[in-house]
């Protein structure tokens, strides 16, 4: 199992940002995929979730702002952010139930 995150960056509070994962060595299409985040000195704080027939689910922290998707044919789970506020500052991790990838770091600050 392979993932690689890209799409993380410096933003202004209220910003956007899309982040992207693309999966590989396994069955991307039948897999629960999600993206969870951590910050130094705390633990992996889980963000949101999509099942394989698209089912989405939210953490309380980003509901209303944050919209995960998938495309099967591409094996790329994404994880658009709206609103962003200093406190999504966060490495941000592609996750299947044993696996995640390297991260990516998302900075919102004026």
């Amino acid at each position: 199992v392979q993932l690689v995150e890209s799409g993380g960056g410096l933003v202004q509070p209220g910003g956007s940002l899309r982040l992207s994962c693309v999966g590989s060595g396994f069955t991307f299409s039948v897999f629960y995929m999600s993206w969870a985040r951590q910050v130094p000195g705390k633990g992996l704080e889980w963000v949101s979730g999509i099942d394989s027939d698209g089912r989405t689910a939210y953490s309380d922290t980003v509901k209303g702002r944050f919209t995960i998707s998938r495309d099967n044919a591409k094996n790329t789970l994404y994880l658009q952010m709206n609103s962003l506020k200093p406190e999504d500052t966060a490495v941000y991790y592609c996750k299947t139930a044993s696996s995640r990838g390297q991260g990516t770091q998302v900075t919102v600050s004026s």
